[in-house]
């Protein structure tokens, strides 16, 4: 699938670039993983640094690209989807399509890590940290919340991009809170799908457990430990 079709715009601001490697501050004996390489513009700054890497490329001539931009080092390229894989890393670092957003979030929540460094969407970041009770809380924040810390580094101009995009974009850290099972995270999906109703109405229409009773609190209020607790396995 041609990245374009996912939404995706090259970070090609050199200065940029350099700050987003300077965020992840990456120790040469730790193994970095990059999800979307693209041409490999960020890719040559990681690989530079000396640890092990491995980055992922789904689109056919960005893959070329990013091997022929790491030649000669020993950089691992693979050209396949990174969320369909179970790589092993200790920092991960991204400019992936927005519109994957969502995806990586999930699949981060269930790996072990040190630290993450994504370029995001700024209305994506502004909804997976929204508090409970909020217009724009929904199941992906729960998720985000119980798994990481999330923090707002630093806004990235559109200019940065090649095609510029229509959105605000900021770099966004994700440091592990808990890690969560792949069902876990299916069950807080589901449960925010009635997000507006009782939650002892919703987790019975969904044939959910219920450890107690939340009287007549509805699931939009509950707060991540609280979502994690009715989801957990």
């Amino acid at each position: 699938m041609k990245r374009q079709r996912l939404g995706q715009h090259y970070l090609v601001d050199t200065q940029v670039i350099r700050e987003v490697v300077e965020f992840a501050r990456i120790q040469p004996s730790e193994r970095v993983l990059e999800i979307g390489t693209g041409r490999g513009a960020l890719t040559g700054e990681l690989v530079r640094l000396g640890a092990g890497f491995i980055g992922y490329e789904i689109d056919d001539d960005n893959y070329e690209a990013t091997c022929e931009a790491v030649r000669g080092t020993k950089a691992e390229i693979v050209h396949g989807d990174a969320f369909a894989s179970d790589p092993k890393f200790d920092v991960l670092v991204t400019s992936l399509p927005y519109s994957e957003s969502a995806t990586f979030v999930r699949w981060l929540s269930s790996r072990e890590f040190s630290r993450a460094i994504a370029v995001l969407q700024k209305d994506f970041v502004e909804k997976i940290t929204a508090a409970p009770g909020d217009r724009e809380y929904r199941g992906i924040s729960a998720v985000s919340q119980i798994a990481f810390g999330v923090r707002m580094l630093g806004k990235v101009a559109r200019a940065a991009f090649d095609p510029q995009p229509r959105v605000d974009s900021v770099i966004a850290s994700f440091v592990p809170r808990k890690k969560m099972a792949e069902g876990e995270v299916s069950g807080v999906i589901r449960l925010f799908s009635l997000r507006r109703r009782q939650v002892d109405v919703a987790l019975a229409k969904l044939g959910m457990e219920r450890r107690r009773s939340f009287g007549r609190r509805r699931v939009v209020s509950l707060a991540p430990d609280e979502v994690h607790e009715i989801c957990k396995q």
